[in-house]
């Protein structure tokens, strides 16, 4: 599947599950979050990345505090513009911290990814349907087990959560993550 085609489909579940939401304050797995810094957090990292990376500027959109519904949806669309742009497949990204690699790879595994992740961080906030497309989640857990300490030196993964040997794989993922998917 495309870069595009990716963040297609998974920004589109994030995007039910923003809009499904009736409380932003609702406690999030990710400790000191509400469902409403869930959005946030994927609102705003991604521009100064990118601006670092590629010299690309996304435009700003609502704020997080005032709608995170139209927040999240005006960032998706600009993000889905950009990967639907055929000069991405020829632009560069270049970050210090996180290499070289074609801007849409770059996207897809920093961003997208993310989104992902953090899908089931805004499902289980508010109550909505947590299931996870279980062939990513083994994929994106096989591929990160072999950099767990480095993971976790990053400060992005909080301790991994012990699961028993024959968890599904999103149980792996979710606990690899530092979540308690109980």
């Amino acid at each position: 599947m495309s870069a595009a085609s990716e963040h297609r489909v998974v920004t589109e579940r994030f995007g039910e599950l923003v809009s499904g939401t009736t409380d932003w304050d609702a406690p999030a797995p990710v400790e000191g979050w509400v469902a409403r810094d869930v959005v946030r957090h994927l609102v705003e990292w991604l521009p100064p990345f990118l601006e670092t990376g590629a010299g690309i500027a996304l435009a700003k959109g609502p704020s997080c505090d005032e709608d995170p519904v139209a927040a999240w949806r005006s960032h998706a669309a600009a993000v889905q513009a950009l990967l639907d742009d055929p000069a991405t497949s020829t632009r560069e990204f270049s970050h210090p911290r996180a290499g070289n690699a074609p801007l849409a790879d770059a996207i897809n595994q920093f961003y997208t990814t993310d989104v992902f992740l953090h899908t089931w961080d805004l499902a289980r906030a508010t109550g909505q349907d947590e299931t996870l497309d279980p062939e990513k989640c083994a994929m994106l857990v096989a591929g990160m087990e072999p950099y767990d300490e480095l993971l976790r030196s990053s400060g992005q993964y909080g301790p991994r959560v012990e699961v028993p040997d024959d968890a599904d794989p999103q149980t792996r993922l979710i606990a690899f993550i530092g979540r308690d998917p109980r």
